[in-house]
């Protein structure tokens, strides 16, 4: 692991994900920029000494030299975004799989640098947009590929916060110091953080990419040096309308992520404060409530749960599937196996590249006085 160390908020949740299947051991880490911080976070979760490390470098200089059957196979990174980019390159010039979380890299550019070096070193890559592990919108998904929906007319998509609501990076706050700051966080805040998973949720539901946005940002509470607030008109590569919403001064919200697609049949909706159920609606047919954990599931949702019908399923285990299907894939290379569809469904370099030009092109958006901008890559 790179990053994640003493008072880091991500990094606690990737480690958790990655126990929860026994398929990954912590075996290694970098936690934080500071030598000491790093070494003394890598001993409270048991590693031993000579293998906390003071730098990424170190890590992966000294990790590269051991034999295979000891070396670190999987890089996960849970840095701030502004040092995403490098470490991912080094990790797979060095032959390592990797595992970042989102946004993928500080800018467009690196993203595209970033989808060069995984094309040319043939090395496995996972981006954590968390959301698309939830068996429900795994199912949503299948429901929309299988056209019984018909042709997709309309998607929302919304993410509601409120924990920046007020000016809390002013009271030391570490996670809204960096995300709040245009150096570590990039070009965008709100969109940045939560608008990306907002986007990459209505891609990976309906199915079909967008092509154009009509956006208005804003920073809302005073001081603030990145956007706190922000809604975008969408339009998809079918033909398809949208809108998409994300905020993070929406006092008294926590995560509300919700998405619903509608086609010419009937539509579907699914949010997280309720992610173990599908309301799927018929134009000409009672409504219907789809579960986790039901039989008549497809193979991808089913896959993806753990628990009988009727036990929650949340944030944590929809990371996991991510972790697992990742690592079911790096086994089955192993293997000289060709792995699953169900496998295979978890978030990579596209989605990644995807994301960062959102980001980009929602910003321009936002400033440009024009109605409507390219999705431009």
């Amino acid at each position: 692991m790179i990053g994640g160390g003493q008072g880091a908020f991500i990094g606690a949740v990737h480690r958790i994900a990655s126990r929860i299947d026994n398929e990954y051991q912590l075996v290694c880490g970098a936690f934080s920029s500071d030598a000491e911080r790093s070494r003394a976070s890598g001993l409270l979760l048991d590693l031993p000494a000579q293998r906390c490390y003071a730098s990424w470098q170190q890590m992966l200089e000294q990790e590269q030299a051991l034999p295979a059957h000891e070396r670190v196979q999987v890089i996960c990174i849970v840095t701030p975004n502004h040092l995403h980019f490098e470490p991912a390159k080094q990790a797979m010039l060095a032959g390592f799989d990797v595992i970042l979380d989102k946004p993928m890299t500080f800018s467009l550019v690196e993203a595209k640098e970033l989808q060069k070096v995984v094309e040319e070193t043939g090395r496995l890559f996972c981006l954590t947009h968390t959301y698309t592990g939830y068996p429900m919108v795994k199912e949503a998904r299948q429901l929309v590929k299988s056209g019984k929906l018909g042709e997709i007319r309309k998607v929302y998509v919304e993410y509601p916060q409120g924990w920046l609501s007020t000016f809390v990076e002013g009271t030391n706050n570490k996670q809204a110091t960096w995300r709040t700051d245009p150096a570590k966080s990039g070009i965008a805040g709100a969109m940045g953080d939560i608008g990306i998973h907002a986007f990459n949720l209505a891609e990976y539901v309906s199915g079909v990419e967008v092509t154009q946005l009509c956006a208005d940002i804003n920073t809302v509470v005073k001081g603030r040096r990145l956007d706190d607030d922000g809604a975008a008109l969408l339009r998809f590569s079918n033909g398809a309308s949208g809108v998409l919403i994300a905020t993070q001064v929406a006092a008294g919200e926590e995560n509300k992520v919700k998405v619903r697609v509608y086609g010419e049949n009937g539509g579907l909706e699914w949010q997280q404060e309720d992610a173990n159920t599908l309301l799927v609606k018929w134009a000409n047919k009672p409504a219907e409530i789809w579960r986790t954990g039901g039989g008549y599931t497809s193979s991808f949702a089913a896959h993806n749960t753990r628990t009988p019908s009727g036990h929650p399923e949340g944030y944590l285990e929809a990371f996991a599937n991510l972790y697992r299907n990742f690592a079911l894939h790096v086994k089955a290379r192993q293997a000289g196996e060709t792995p699953s569809p169900e496998v295979l469904d978890y978030p990579g370099i596209k989605e990644g590249v995807r994301g960062m030009a959102f980001i980009e092109n929602v910003i321009a958006s936002g400033k440009s006085t024009q109605k409507w901008t390219d999705f431009i890559i």
